[in-house]
């Protein structure tokens, strides 16, 4: 059995590769069970993913904790084991915190192929956690990104990133205004835990594409309902979004969105059932909530990589 850490599996994942791993997966015939999600405790949360296709068997599991940062500990803590059918052996156990923070965004990424214009090369980024840097490298391979806006509710981590991201040869900058700066992205990408809006429909511009993966609960959101409302909604997984798309929910919720407006997800995108962007003009919006497809289909490349 192969023990693959952390540092190795960036080694072998770049985002590049994951997101065409990502793409033949959705293409693909694997079996999601509905996610196992227990609140263990007020900080805690338990998560439980399977998956499997006629080769592959795969299980994530995922410990979500919101006091983490307080101690300095990443917030989500994951392994995940890969299984070969053929013997029921496990031939891998890797880092799930590595996985998910790469698979994620490459997922918003691969969305982003199908959805932001493609001249897109400004990127306001919200939340300067884990996730942050993933995400602007993941948008980075597929979209021609140059200047990069950080804004974070710790003004002193998006200082931090941005000097993260210079390194990247990329034009990065911290901002407190995050209107001004949102008014001038091609690319919106949200990766917070918030349970109120931090962008706002009206400021964004004709063309936009806003990316929103951060909140995984019902009761949480990183934009208005004006945002939902202005926007062609796509999801990676009609089932997830009904059940815990929280910026959606919410917005259904005030009047603002029907669920009969999605336009489609990540299985239609690829298999090529939905076109995506079909104007300059229009603004798009991709809602990420996660699913065992993208772990598998990840794990897999990983291992045949090692």
């Amino acid at each position: 059995m192969k023990v693959i850490s952390a540092a190795k599996l960036a080694s072998l994942a770049p985002y590049a590769a994951i997101i065409e791993a990502l793409k033949e997966g959705f293409k693909a015939d694997i079996t999601t069970p509905v996610r196992h999600h227990h609140e263990t405790s007020a900080v805690a949360t338990l998560l439980l993913m399977p998956a499997w296709s006629r080769e592959w068997t795969g299980l994530k599991t995922v410990v979500v904790k919101s006091d983490n940062a307080a101690k300095n500990l990443p917030t989500v803590q994951a392994s995940y084991l890969l299984i070969k059918n053929e013997t029921g052996e496990t031939v891998a156990i890797m880092d799930g915190t590595e996985l998910t923070r790469r698979r994620t965004a490459a997922a918003s990424a691969l969305a982003a192929d199908y959805l932001a214009r493609s001249d897109a090369s400004t990127l306001v980024l919200v939340g300067a956690g884990a996730l942050g840097a993933h995400f602007v490298r993941a948008h980075a391979a597929v979209r021609p990104i140059k200047r990069v806006f950080v804004y974070n509710r710790s003004p002193e981590k998006a200082v931090v990133l941005a000097a993260e991201l210079k390194k990247d040869g990329l034009d990065a900058t911290s901002v407190i205004d995050l209107e001004k700066a949102v008014g001038q992205a091609d690319i919106v990408s949200c990766v917070t835990t918030s349970t109120n809006p931090i962008v706002r429909g009206q400021w964004l511009k004709p063309g936009a594409h806003v990316d929103l993966a951060g909140a995984f609960r019902p009761t949480m959101r990183e934009t208005d309902g004006v945002v939902v409302a202005r926007a062609q909604v796509y999801v990676d997984t009609r089932e997830g979004a009904r059940s815990e798309a929280g910026d959606l929910l919410q917005a259904r919720d005030e009047g603002k969105f029907d669920f009969a407006r999605v336009q489609g997800d990540l299985f239609d995108l690829c298999r090529g059932t939905v076109k995506g962007r079909a104007s300059s003009q229009e603004i798009t919006l991709f809602k990420s909530c996660g699913t065992a497809i993208e772990d598998l289909a990840t794990a897999i490349m990983v291992y045949l990589r090692s």
